[in-house]
């Protein structure tokens, strides 16, 4: 009998590590696929400009507020942490470099990808999500439209183009939030502390945090469209594939950054 129990764990154990594995493969071909279709549908006319800029509308400009704001707040935030550690080092001078590398290297692409896949992933799985179950993107079937070079495309395009300007928008607000703290609040001399950020930060760094961000808007925007897009079920359907995708993402952000930073660094990016 105790043999009968303990086999039951071990096949009901070895079937969820399997039905995870198998869940993972199935996701990542899929991502795979519609990726390399995404890449072929991009050079193949038409060209569908007016779909390009309306995404690149709802995907930059409608999301400066929310990450402006918490760009400043961050900037702001992290000088006021880091002038504590650096006072017990007499470095109060190393507020402004750190800061401004810390921005322009992780937090600026990091944080602008979750707060675009938090925002603009859950709009684009639920969007999608909804054409699927009522049968919108079977219809573009219908009339010899290719629904992935029709609603994939253009998304996917937008994100690349528009999470690097995003982050590049969260970076200047960052050292301006971090400018005031620094020197309205901590009396840190203000051309010494902009002289600072200009001399530590060079652009290879800058390069280091675009080219994240632009590989984070491709993550985002590709996993928004594959789980609308293969979302089933009704409406409990939609809301499950804009949770998985909002979930998905920003995982994947957080663990791609740490990839793409020792890429980087070995390329020479440091």
């Amino acid at each position: 009998m105790m043999g009968l129990e303990i086999k039951g764990i071990t096949v009901s154990i070895l079937d969820t590590v399997g039905g995870f594995f198998s869940r993972f493969f199935e996701e990542t071909g899929r991502l795979f696929i519609l990726f390399i279709t995404t890449i072929r549908l991009m050079v193949r006319p038409p060209f569908r400009l007016k779909l390009l800029f309306k995404q690149m509308e709802f995907v930059g400009v409608q999301s400066t507020f929310i990450v402006a704001l918490t760009g400043i707040f961050t900037g702001m935030v992290f000088a006021l942490q880091s002038s504590y550690a650096f006072k017990l080092l007499n470095a109060e001078g190393m507020i402004a470099p750190a800061v401004g590398l810390s921005l322009t290297r992780e937090l600026a692409p990091v944080l602008t990808g979750l707060m675009v896949t938090g925002r603009v992933g859950s709009a684009m799985a639920a969007e999608l999500g909804t054409m699927r179950v009522t049968e919108q993107i079977d219809a573009l079937f219908a009339m010899a439209i290719d629904p992935i070079k029709y609603l994939v495309v253009p998304r996917v395009i937008a994100g690349v183009i528009m999470v690097p300007l995003l982050a590049v928008l969260f970076n200047f607000v960052g050292n301006l939030g971090s400018y005031f703290v620094g020197v309205a609040l901590l009396g840190l001399n203000s051309e010494r502390y902009i002289s600072d950020i200009v001399y530590m930060v060079d652009l290879p760094d800058l390069y280091h945090g675009l080219i994240k961000s632009g590989f984070f808007g491709l993550l985002i925007t590709l996993i928004g469209c594959s789980r609308g897009f293969h979302a089933a079920g009704g409406a409990e359907g939609v809301g499950r594939a804009a949770t998985q995708a909002v979930v998905l993402a920003s995982v994947l952000i957080l663990v791609s950054d740490y990839f793409l930073t020792s890429i980087l660094v070995k390329i020479g990016f440091d």
